[in-house]
């Protein structure tokens, strides 16, 4: 019998988990995340797992191994979302998933725009908008494109 990945909350705890996702990632698909070149995942993802308001959610194979992760930061008055999934495992609607599911989270918590920053060209990230299917507003600046959406479009139906 085949499991779908789940999804799951994580955090400090898993930071060795989420480091390893990191390292066997693509320049790429780590480029497409931070737009810079990052240092050891294990000195900058304690900082991230740690931020005060943040919810972060894993996505885990059959073996409970990070393939994806997915984080949500309060900012003033819109809370950022940020995603990241393996080379491997991308093209399969995970992204789209960890979206939905962090929308889910934010709605819960009051708030009604979700934005993220991603690099203009960005074909992975326009796919996984394109399947969330709600209205998405796009702002451009030089290479970088912030796009948002309300919340209440995006999270999953209970």
């Amino acid at each position: 019998m085949r499991r779908e990945p789940r999804i799951a909350p994580t955090g400090p705890a898993d930071l060795a988990r989420t480091v390893a996702l990191h390292r066997r990632c693509s320049p790429q698909t780590l480029w497409s995340r931070y737009h810079r070149a990052m240092p050891d995942p294990a000195t900058y993802l304690p900082g991230l797992l740690n931020r005060p308001g943040s919810v972060h959610l894993a996505v885990q194979d059959v073996t409970g191994r990070h393939i994806g992760v997915g984080h949500l930061m309060p900012d003033h008055s819109a809370v950022e979302v940020a995603l990241l999934v393996e080379d491997d495992w991308q093209g399969r609607g995970l992204g789209t998933r960890l979206l939905r599911r962090l929308a889910g989270y934010a709605l819960g918590g009051g708030w009604e725009t979700l934005y993220g920053l991603f690099l203009s060209g960005d074909e992975r990230i326009d796919a996984i908008l394109r399947h969330a299917d709600v209205p998405v507003h796009r702002t451009r600046e030089g290479d970088s494109v912030t796009a948002w959406a309300r919340i209440r479009d995006l999270a999953p139906t209970r």
